[in-house]
């Protein structure tokens, strides 16, 4: 099983699998998306972003390692009064002025308004590109909704269980996702290749078989992207695909209640276990009881599960400016090989083929989380 992945597999007229396996017979069609995409984000965005969560993740991991390890589940902690300064906001001017208002009684970190509020102002001007005559009132219901629920974690940290069904009530997490996304998306231009294998699938799935998706990855939107492009032909895939997580969209403030919304499989990667040497082995452990979980899950058929096999998103050629698909990870595809052959039900493996980038750029560069980024906010307290 080769661990490179040609090119032909990521061009939209490709018909023909360069990656493909099964344990039954499947079409040899790739699954291909492509969507035309309103640019939602500036690279200024991406190195707040990138600086601004860097200095929060190793405290996160470890607070969300040391809940896992105790057993801690998010509806075992005390009632916290939940501020309604932003979910009452009327207008552009109310929704930022709150977020002085939030820093200066002490419940929001002035680090964390101000990621928030330079996320408003990239998802106001990637709206109106779109040319939506209600974009106004568009920005302004999902930022007020989505600084609310920010906010709700910083007071009020949700923790991940391993495996994570996605949140439908009393707030339905999944739909929030959906309506903050699908405005950045050009769906006249945008579309999904090879129809039918999703068609395919979902007769597997009736059937009570298992589908693995394996994929590439290039945006933290990914899963909403996949769910806005099969909403209306597949909804079932929709909104009962298990996406393999890491544990960045789980302890980032800003990407946990998009996360709460879709079910999860949450692992650490690989590449950054020994980010934070001290944590490496709980990190393991976790990784465990995730294939557990999924272990279990497949034994009971009918799942349907994505996996960045890269372990991480795609980036451009630093001299062609090209995209292409990060190289898979064999030992990851081939864990998921056998996880579908032990489960006792017929099992299926199909490539799927991402081009979305646009939408939230990773940056050009990976970086490396070091202890010294932290000192800055090691006051801050999340638990």
């Amino acid at each position: 099983m080769s661990s490179t992945l040609p090119l032909p597999f990521f061009g939209g007229t490709c018909t023909k699998a360069a990656f493909s396996f099964s344990l039954k017979s499947s079409s040899p069609l790739v699954p291909f998306q492509r969507l035309q995409l309103f640019r939602s984000t500036s690279r200024t965005t991406t190195r707040i972003r990138s600086s601004l969560f860097h200095s929060l993740k190793a405290k996160a991991t470890a607070e969300l390692v040391q809940d896992k390890e105790s057993g801690v589940v998010a509806t075992g902690k005390p009632v916290v009064e939940h501020s309604r300064t932003f979910i009452e906001a009327r207008s552009e001017q109310e929704l930022l002025s709150g977020l002085r208002k939030e820093v200066d009684a002490g419940r929001l970190p002035p680090n964390v308004a101000a990621g928030m509020e330079e996320v408003y102002q990239n998802y106001r001007n990637a709206v109106f590109q779109s040319g939506d005559p209600a974009a106004v009132g568009v920005v302004l219901s999902n930022m007020t909704v989505a600084f609310d629920h920010w906010l709700l974690d910083v007071e009020d940290p949700f923790v991940f269980e391993p495996y994570h069904k996605a949140l439908r009530e009393p707030f339905d997490y999944y739909m929030f996702g959906q309506n903050y996304i699908r405005p950045l998306i050009d769906f006249r231009n945008s579309y999904v290749g090879n129809l039918s294998l999703f068609y395919e699938i979902e007769e597997k799935l009736k059937q009570g078989h298992n589908v693995v998706l394996i994929s590439n990855h290039q945006t933290e939107a990914d899963p909403i992207i996949i769910s806005l492009l099969l909403e209306k032909t597949n909804p079932h895939i929709a909104e009962n695909m298990i996406f393999v997580a890491g544990d960045r969209v789980i302890t980032d403030p800003l990407c946990k209640p998009f996360s709460m919304g879709r079910n999860l499989l949450c692992v650490y990667s690989k590449k950054h276990m020994y980010d934070i040497p001290e944590l490496a082995e709980m990190k393991r452990k976790a990784n465990t009881r995730s294939l557990k979980e999924m272990a279990l899950l497949l034994r009971g058929g009918s799942k349907i599960v994505w996996i960045a096999a890269s372990g991480g998103r795609d980036r451009p050629d630093p001299f062609t400016e090209e995209w292409y698909p990060a190289l898979f990870d064999s030992s990851s595809v081939d864990n998921m090989r056998r996880l579908i052959e032990h489960s006792g039900t017929p099992g299926h493996v199909y490539p799927l083929a991402l081009l979305c980038y646009d939408i939230m750029p990773p940056p050009r560069q990976k970086k490396k989380l070091e202890k010294k980024e932290l000192s800055p906010f090691m006051g801050l307290d999340y638990q």
